[in-house]
């Protein structure tokens, strides 16, 4: 019999199947239905070879019982599993040091897979760190949630992460939730666009410069290192960086020093470095000009963000995310207009899409946005290693369920206790997906 493995989970249903498949596979299982019963069960057991530990509990946060045993047994590995595909906790949860963040329902085989992986590899323990609350990066996607995972697992830690991806993504939204989230957040989170910058400009800009160093210099500045200095550096566009520059920034993350243009006093900057690109920067990529040993120090963590193409699913929430930002009326969008929105292939991705919003609501005067109200470019086919729409059952289902929650709550009137009663749900579990489309919030009156 293997050692025991620790099942905390408030539904009968989940934890009978979940110990039932686990005893099949040769392990001992401890089931607990709460807090109160997973804090005994640690109490009385030393011997756990991992636990699996569901989030939304009827007794408390299952996170604040992750951070308890990260602090009194580092060695356990845990795995957080939820129903409810949140950002915030999937950051948390990782940040504190949880082994892996599983949703529901369970893959079961991927499941038994990450526990093996978490019985022969027990997990780290981050020190544990303040909640905060995230900036607003939004998707519930299998893509987003690597994401919210990779963030949590950066923000503990202090080394340098390269942010790829495509314009418009949001990369610079995933540099500030490493920010936010870290130990740094009490410092300054700098960014610096570095292909916006005249190339004559950029030294000075980092670096700083003293008095009288160039034409126009009349009195010393501090450049962003010295700005970020205790915080975050965030250096977007890192790919189109002067090869000269790369020289001096390579030092800086070797041993934290510098000096400002025109000065030779050699000084310290304790900033931690993000940078994002756009473009290929691997060695060896046709056009590259990035210095290899320049990218391996900057890249010690990597996080891509996924084009929206690729995370269609998340189109909804993001559609009703930007109609909440837009200046009254309130509006909506009709679903041949959300069928039109989730099959363009949206080169621009994120920040094309809030254009588009945006441009529609100033534009139409309707409650209710049509297909024909969204201006889009040349609506160009999806690459070949797409799924194709109609077979993409994921985004189909996603539809399916929208269109099934928005008619339950209007034959209830709006009344979401009644609504989740139609569906045959828990209320729980609809405010959920609520959040998950962007509908969480009450009308305006």
């Amino acid at each position: 019999m293997k050692s025991p493995l620790l099942v905390v989970d408030d539904e009968p249903v989940i934890r009978y199947a979940l110990t039932s498949q686990l005893e099949e596979q040769g392990f001992e299982v401890v089931a607990a239905e709460s807090l109160a019963a997973a804090r005994a069960a640690l109490s009385n057991e030393t011997r756990f070879a991992a636990a699996i530990l569901d989030i939304k509990l009827k007794d408390g946060d299952g996170l604040d019982l992750l951070a308890e045993v990260r602090e009194a047994r580092p060695g356990l590995p845990v795995i957080m599993a939820t129903a409810f595909g949140d950002s915030e906790r999937a950051i948390r949860a990782m940040k504190l040091g949880a082994f892996e963040y599983v949703t529901k329902p369970f893959d079961l085989d991927a499941l038994l897979a990450t526990i093996a992986r978490a019985v022969e590899t027990p997990a780290a323990a981050p020190p544990p760190a303040a909640e905060d609350p995230s900036v607003r990066l939004i998707g519930s996607s299998p893509r987003m949630l690597d994401v919210w995972k990779a963030i949590g697992r950066a923000a503990a830690s202090s080394v340098p992460v390269l942010i790829t991806g495509e314009t418009g993504t949001g990369k610079e939204l995933v540099a500030r939730a490493i920010h936010e989230h870290s130990d740094r957040r009490a410092g300054e989170l700098v960014a610096v666009n570095l292909a916006a910058i005249p190339p004559a400009l950029l030294e000075s800009e980092i670096f700083g410069h003293e008095r009288g160093a160039f034409t126009g210099a009349l009195a010393r500045r501090e450049g962003r290192f010295e700005q970020a200095d205790r915080g975050t550096l965030f250096l977007d566009e890192i790919g189109d960086l002067d090869v000269p520059l790369q020289t001096k920034l390579l030092r800086v993350l070797e041993d934290g020093t510098f000096e400002r243009v025109g000065g030779a006093a050699r000084l310290t900057s304790r900033a931690r470095i993000l940078s994002a690109t756009s473009r290929p920067v691997e060695p060896g990529e046709p056009g590259v000009t990035l210095r290899k040993d320049l990218y391996y120090r900057l890249g010690v963590l990597r996080i891509h963000v996924p084009p929206l193409r690729e995370r269609r699913q998340d189109i909804p929430a993001l559609v009703h995310a930007f109609l909440r930002d837009a200046p009254p009326p309130r509006r909506a969008v009709s679903e041949a207009a959300l069928d039109r929105l989730t099959d363009y292939h949206w080169p621009g991705n994120v920040r094309e899409l809030r254009h588009v919003i945006q441009q529609a609501c100033v534009m139409s005067s309707a409650e209710i946005l049509d297909a024909a109200d969204f201006v889009l470019r040349a609506e160009e086919p999806p690459p070949e290693t797409e799924t194709p729409r109609d077979l993409d059952l994921r985004a189909a289902l996603d539809r399916l369920e929208l269109k099934m929650i928005q008619e339950a709550l209007t034959r209830a009137r709006g009344n979401r206790a009644e609504a989740a009663r139609l569906l045959g749900i828990r209320r729980a579990l609809l405010y959920a997906r609520l959040r998950y489309f962007g509908l969480d919030r009450e009308p305006a009156p």
